[in-house]
């Protein structure tokens, strides 16, 4: 960091890492955990809204906080790279500063979005030191690595970092699928390495590495993978890979082949898991802890809106909904004079003010103020789907 940047750091109540097993589900593997950073603490299963580019769509940092959100992604490390650039985070004093978000963040590695763009003809080379790509608005030339990622990371002074990896497709070949764990363990060793030389932020808060399992849809693989990235001991444990949460009945099988190999004294993280509530009460069912998705804003911007509750089931939850798929379609005329709320249970600030009738009508006018309404809604369905399944937990009966 410059000798001339000034950086007013945030208060931290308390420079260190730690989790502690506050609840079990007596018939599944569901868990309360209490995670403390140095950013606050959060009771997990928790949802995690994203924030790829230093922003939740249309949700400031005190619309995340009234929907119950505890902890957010923010800021992916690919795009943090490319813009704003590095340097402009560090004079910011960090993710937290730069984005008005004073609550516990993770940031992911920008594995995910090297496996994206690598998809695209010449838009990406990967080899086994990293990947190299172009920025497609600059046009400059950017490699990053498990050393580069992590770097940037401490920059960005996420509670929570991920260890560099190659994202496997969910309908990888086996050939495809050992190449990319190979390197991807390989790559683990080394941004632990380059974590362990300072596990700290730029501004000097202690942050957490978790690394990532992969493998694709092949059981041993999956096997393997999680069995080396425990042996790791790392501070949590991801899920990754194209199938988690794109392909729900992959996602809990794989969850089934390795749940018995995570240790329970860490967290757990499945990447990209939210479509819908369901999803989350499943997974947290087979003990996972943090989750995140784009789908739940994505969702709202598209006129595509959680209707419905999650209710107790046989000592368990489960979502319920009279709506196809768990959600209304606000753009269709059947609401344009319907006075109803989006759902009828929901206490977030959107369906306490206004009718179905209201959004339909700024959602067909194209309305900013719709994306910012329907956004709220829907990140408080999945955050309140959090808290029953935390409550459930700690009371099944």
């Amino acid at each position: 960091m410059s000798k001339n940047v000034s950086v007013c750091r945030l208060p931290a109540l308390q420079n260190e890492f730690s989790v502690t097993v506050e609840g079990q589900h007596p018939a599944n593997g569901a868990r309360v955990l209490r995670i403390a950073t140095p950013h606050g603490s959060l009771h997990t299963p928790a949802f995690m809204p994203v924030g790829t580019y230093a922003v939740v769509r249309y949700a400031t940092p005190e619309h995340l906080r009234s929907s119950g959100a505890q902890i957010i992604l923010g800021g992916n490390t690919y795009h943090m790279v490319c813009h704003p650039g590095l340097d402009v985070i560090q004079a910011a004093g960090g993710m937290h500063r730069f984005m008005g978000w004073s609550g516990p963040m993770l940031t992911d590695s920008g594995g995910f979005q090297v496996f994206s763009l690598s998809r695209k003809d010449k838009a990406c080379r990967i080899d086994d030191d990293g990947a190299e790509f172009r920025d497609p608005l600059s046009g400059k030339v950017v490699r990053l690595n498990p050393e580069s990622s992590i770097e940037a990371q401490k920059v960005i002074g996420a509670d929570i970092i991920m260890a560099f990896d190659q994202c496997t497709p969910d309908d990888a070949t086996r050939d495809f699928a050992e190449t990319a764990l190979a390197r991807t363990h390989r790559w683990l060793e080394r941004s632990k390495a380059q974590y362990l030389q300072k596990p700290f932020s730029a501004y000097g808060f202690r942050q957490a590495l978790f690394g990532i399992v992969q493998g694709g849809a092949f059981r041993d693989l999956r096997v393997k993978s999680a069995e080396f990235v425990v042996s790791q001991e790392l501070e949590g444990v991801a899920i990754g890979g194209e199938s988690i949460g794109f392909n729900m009945e992959r996602t809990l099988e794989i969850l089934s082949w390795i749940q018995d190999l995570l240790p329970p004294d860490r967290p757990r993280y499945t990447m990209g898991v939210g479509l819908s509530p369901q999803d989350l009460i499943d997974v947290a069912a087979s003990g996972v802890d943090l989750f995140d998705c784009v789908a739940p804003t994505r969702n709202a911007r598209h006129g595509s809106l959680y209707s419905g509750k999650v209710v107790r089931h046989r000592g368990w939850v489960r979502w319920e909904s009279a709506e196809t798929n768990g959600r209304i379609d606000i753009g269709k005329a059947q609401h344009a004079r319907d006075d109803r709320p989006i759902s009828e249970d929901c206490t977030c600030s959107t369906c306490c003010s206004h009718s179905r009738a209201y959004l339909h009508y700024l959602f067909k006018t194209k309305s900013m103020a719709y994306q910012y309404l329907s956004s709220i809604h829907n990140l408080t369905i999945m955050e309140r789907a959090c808290r029953e399944i935390r409550q459930c937990i700690v009371n099944p009966v």
